[in-house]
């Protein structure tokens, strides 16, 4: 299992040791991704124009925090480290639905769009999907699950390396990364001559399956999906995996590096993001009524109690 979580069938060779310890990154205290705060008022229900806005509103300032310290961290030897130490998944045993109602603690602190727990926001998520296309229960439980990986901010990981839009490590950041040219700095791999070029330790067209992403929800909760063999197509692993890979489903970039296989499963990520997106909403669903419905799509496709 952990030679298939590091996903090297595609990179150069580099020297190096995941043992080799890194300086550490301060943390708040406490950490806000433990911390749901009523107080903060909800936005109201907002037009597709105005989500994702980055430059200004009232959560503003935490979310660019959030950045600032994933564009900094976020390395080589960092994810590196965190898919062996959560490859064995042996941090907890639980339900689907257990992981669902865990996240009634989480406020996702890269998010501007909303300010209230992520497992409304799942259900918003699935819901809007059902509506759209009622034949692909599948597709609904996606919905369901996409975010459920982050289950890992309350595990005590830091948001930097659990929420916020996905990116390739291991080479230069292309300029659709969110706040590309105000929070890479001070990140180490940019100062390497091969991890700070276009293709870096890739090579051309390798696909985005051997691809290192930067760490958090989407690749852990796609490769805990695998761990535990949920029987949901290729199409539901590649929307949970690359849903929040923003800079190539929405920036279009990083085309040097996807073959044909992301080429074709484009449009899935893209049909997924419409719900992810534009169903947030201050408007909460019932989730009581909606819960026999997906518990027995879980009944389906990934049953029982999990590894996480």
């Amino acid at each position: 299992m952990a030679s298939s979580l590091l996903v090297l069938t595609c990179l150069g060779s580099r020297s190096g040791s995941l043992a080799t310890e890194q300086p550490r990154p301060p943390r708040q205290d406490p950490d806000p991704s433990l911390v749901y705060r009523p107080d903060m008022e909800p936005e109201a229900a907002k037009d597709k124009g105005s989500f994702r806005n980055y430059t200004s509103g009232p959560l503003l300032d935490r979310v660019f925090t959030t950045y600032k310290l994933m564009h900094t961290w976020q390395t080589v030897d960092f994810v590196r480290r965190k898919h062996a130490q959560f490859g064995s998944f042996s941090y907890k045993r639980m339900t689907v639905m257990e992981a669902v109602d865990m996240l009634d603690a989480l406020v996702d602190e890269s998010d501007p769009d909303v300010d209230f727990p992520n497992s409304f926001h799942a259900f918003q998520t699935a819901e809007g999907i059902r509506k759209a296309h009622p034949d692909k229960d599948w597709f609904h439980l996606a919905g369901l699950l996409h975010d459920l990986g982050k289950v890992l901010a309350l595990a005590g990981e830091p948001q930097w390396a659990v929420v916020g839009d996905t990116f390739p490590v291991g080479c230069r950041p292309q300029s659709s990364v969110l706040f590309w040219d105000s929070t890479f700095q001070d990140n180490p791999d940019l100062q390497d001559p091969l991890y700070s070029t276009e293709l870096g330790m890739y090579q051309p067209h390798c696909g985005l399956e051997n691809v290192l992403m930067s760490w958090g929800h989407d690749e852990y909760m796609y490769q805990m999906m695998k761990f535990n063999k949920f029987s949901l197509p290729p199409e539901a692993f590649y929307i949970i995996r690359f849903h929040s890979f923003y800079p190539w489903h929405t920036g279009g970039d990083y085309q040097q590096l996807c073959d044909e296989q992301d080429l074709a499963m484009l449009p899935w990520v893209q049909e997924f993001n419409k719900f992810d997106l534009y169903t947030k909403s201050s408007d909460l669903p019932d989730v009581d009524k909606l819960r026999p419905y997906y518990q027995g799509l879980i009944d389906k496709y990934c049953p029982g109690v999990l590894h996480w």
